[in-house]
């Protein structure tokens, strides 16, 4: 048998179904649990609290355990922890699901949170990795699955639970079989990834002779590394705040909608259906969107675009919510398609593999922090005051700092700073002068 054998060629392929397959299993533990919630609660006997918890802790876990994922990523290679990732996706739903009380149904959704938290982290980081040609189109890909698996999960989690009887845990336990098989396809890739690594390793190169040794190449990779900082890049700080402030749309979007149109007069299936619509439209532009943003080297523009959809949809809401609800609900569809955009605005915000692992974990690590508090202050305006007035000049408020802080991330440079120029060689003595 050959030991130098050529990469695989099946490889990319199995990668991208890898992706896509992991994609659709970064939302199902999530949006499973929403319409089944009432029977969790009322089996378990979970508290107030506890249910309080439940909503709020894939942000705070996506905070947490996504910022774990670049030290892993560089130890192991972001394959292997994908891997683990749809490993700890699969056993924490399926342990969640026959959870005996609230401690053990906390924890393992805790595990399967930190897969999806992990697996959130490395997707832009694989995208960058092996399809830097084509960031656009493999992440409108990624992120249209994803949207996709969220919408779908939700639409049926209902029917599959009946399906089963009614058995909530048999409508929970459910999801972990997606997970179990992006998990085997991850195997493939891991195995591929290691055998073409192992090929593809030089043989050792001799030493250079004394007098050719330089502490320069060693100075210049110290400074590289030391140069991917995204604490110190106003960049990651623009895009963190940009991504934080659009997930805090999507819980508020997910959380309060349906609820703002049913006050309004409109039936709760109608409120549904508006909110399927918003979750729907999403789809077909999260893949055009992040093709249009990686071929820009500014992307400002089309956060303004996006934005001014969602301003229009928030206008419209205020004033007259309940007779133009079919079109608010497709403006505010077209403005959560900045989700996709800061995706793959973390794939090109950065030269490098490592730039991108350290920026994807930074941004969605601080952004999912800073998403935490809008859903809560959306809903404790609307006790206080009794209406939703309040509620939507808050969300209007924070859409145009999202708005800002996005067109401050689209028109950064990448978060290395500016490529060097190349220094001129030097002129020879002996030609100096001439």
């Amino acid at each position: 048998m050959r030991k130098n054998l050529s990469p695989a060629p099946w490889l990319p392929a199995v990668l991208l179904t890898g992706i896509l397959l992991a994609s659709l299993n970064l939302r199902p533990a999530i949006s499973s649990l929403g319409p089944l919630l009432d029977s969790v609660i009322e089996d378990l006997q979970l508290g107030g609290l506890v249910a309080g918890l439940l909503t709020a802790a894939p942000a705070v876990c996506f905070a947490v355990f996504g910022s774990l994922a670049p030290k892993l990523a560089v130890k192991r290679g972001p394959e292997v922890i994908v891997l683990g990732a749809m490993a700890a996706i699969g056993l924490g739903l399926l342990l969640r699901a026959a959870a005996p009380n609230t401690s053990f149904f906390l924890f393992f959704s805790a595990v399967a949170l930190s897969g999806i938290a992990v697996g959130n982290v490395l997707m832009p980081v694989l995208v960058k990795q092996w399809f830097p040609d084509r960031i656009g189109r493999v992440t409108g890909l990624y992120t249209t699955t994803l949207s996709l698996g969220t919408a779908v999960v939700a639409a049926v989690a209902v029917p599959v639970n009946e399906a089963f009887g009614g058995n909530w845990r048999f409508g929970l336990g459910v999801w972990a079989v997606p997970a179990l098989v992006a998990f085997g396809v991850w195997v493939t890739v891991s195995v591929g990834v290691h055998r073409q690594q192992r090929s593809a390793r030089p043989a050792r190169p001799p030493l250079p002779a004394p007098q050719e040794r330089s502490a320069r190449p060693a100075e210049t990779t110290a400074r590289t590394a030391a140069a991917v900082n995204p604490w110190r890049s106003p960049t990651s700080w623009w895009l963190a705040v940009f991504f934080g402030l659009q997930a805090s749309a999507a819980y508020i979007c997910m959380g309060w909608l349906a609820k703002i149109f049913s006050d309004n007069g409109l039936s709760e299936a109608t409120a549904g259906l508006l909110l399927a619509i918003v979750m729907g439209v999403s789809i077909p532009l999260a893949f055009v969107i992040p093709n249009l943003a990686a071929r820009r080297p500014n992307q400002g523009p089309i956060v303004i675009v996006l934005g001014f959809c969602g301003l229009l949809g928030h206008v419209g809401l205020w004033f007259s919510p309940a007779s133009g609800s079919f079109v608010w609900a497709v403006l505010l569809g077209i403005s959560s398609c900045t989700f996709s955009l800061a995706l793959t605005m973390i794939g090109i915000k950065s030269r490098s593999s490592d730039g991108v692992i350290k920026l994807s974990a930074f941004t969605q690590s601080i952004g999912y922090l800073i998403s935490i508090p809008g859903p809560l202050i959306v809903g404790i305006l609307h006790e206080v005051t009794g209406g939703w007035q309040a509620s939507i000049g808050f969300m209007t408020a924070q859409l145009l700092v999202q708005i800002f802080a996005g067109y401050m991330a689209g028109r950064s440079g990448p978060i290395e700073g500016p490529a060097p120029e190349p220094q001129a060689k030097p002129v020879p003595q002996r030609l100096q002068g001439t």
